[in-house]
């Protein structure tokens, strides 16, 4: 298959963090993408990455010492999540969770199988598209809520002003992408984040604490942000790699995944039974992985 891509793929190589993250961590957000020829893309994606394979994410994981992972699907395969599952089976059941994409088509006996491939969760994604619409979100958690799974959303700060009353009301727990939608630019208090808490303090919403689209180059402003989230929800906030990071065009952009450990080590502070409980103790919690 020839593709053209229009971005860089991730880095060959992942320089170490400062310090490994601590036995059953996890990397609660990556994707996988190809082989290509037996998992083609989308013909309606908004981008086309460059193949990011399994070989590639462990070795970056275990440079950083991430032992457990959650495989988010992208919009780049639509609502087609062979190549997520797939994932799944490679990189091991045990320690391996999915967050597939659904459409309206799913019947019941679909939605089981892929439980029982590792999929815990549903994505909607409200900036790249290509996958359920927001309208859909009422009916699509209804059915999903007696496996016992989450939805997870991709949103402008925005769009989540305006959803969020909607999102406390579901019958299901949320999982908010990317600081929330939220831009590091706005400071802690903006509108999106005083919605984001909110859901927050309802004790249903989680955060993923991946954070450079957040913001932008040299991404000072981001700390704030994270330790704001840190402090009000400690119990519910996830973090992730977000590799092999789509958004960047070039490979002198390219952000290294052990600097973005690295980030995650000063917003704890540190602290090490902070640092535990985003990586171990939450996501155990949230995508039931074995004590």
């Amino acid at each position: 298959m020839s593709l053209v891509f229009t971005c860089a793929p991730a880095r060959p190589a992942t320089r170490p963090p400062r310090r490994r993250a601590p036995a059953g961590a996890c990397d609660s957000h990556f994707h996988i993408f190809g082989p290509y020829d037996r998992f083609p893309p989308s013909p309606t994606r908004p981008y086309t990455p460059p193949p990011a394979l399994v070989p590639h994410y462990l070795d970056m994981a275990g440079t950083l010492g991430l032992a457990r992972r959650v495989v988010v699907q992208a919009s780049v395969y639509g609502a087609d999540n062979r190549v997520t599952l797939d994932a799944v089976q490679r990189l091991g059941r045990e320690d391996t969770r999915a967050v597939v994409v659904l459409d309206e088509t799913e019947e019941e006996n679909a939605l089981a199988a892929m439980a029982a491939q590792g999929a815990v969760g549903a994505r909607f994604n409200a900036v790249s598209g290509n996958g359920a619409p927001l309208a859909r979100l009422e009916a699509l958690a209804r059915r999903i809520a007696p496996l016992g799974w989450h939805v997870q959303l991709y949103l402008t700060g925005e769009a989540l002003l305006e959803i969020a009353p909607r999102l406390a009301a579901l019958p299901v727990p949320v999982v908010l992408d990317h600081m929330a939608g939220a831009r590091a630019e706005e400071g802690p208090e903006s509108p999106a984040m005083r919605a984001a808490l909110r859901l927050l303090e309802g004790g249903r919403a989680w955060v993923k604490l991946c954070g450079y689209r957040a913001s932008r180059p040299p991404y000072g402003d981001l700390a704030p942000l994270a330790r704001r989230f840190l402090a009000a929800a400690p119990e519910r906030c996830l973090w992730g790699t977000d590799w092999p990071h789509t958004q960047f065009a070039t490979e002198a952009e390219m952000l290294d995944d052990g600097l973005l450990f690295d980030w995650l080590l000063d917003w704890v502070e540190e602290d090490e039974a902070l640092l535990r409980r985003v990586l171990v103790a939450n996501p155990a919690a949230l995508y039931a992985f074995p004590a």
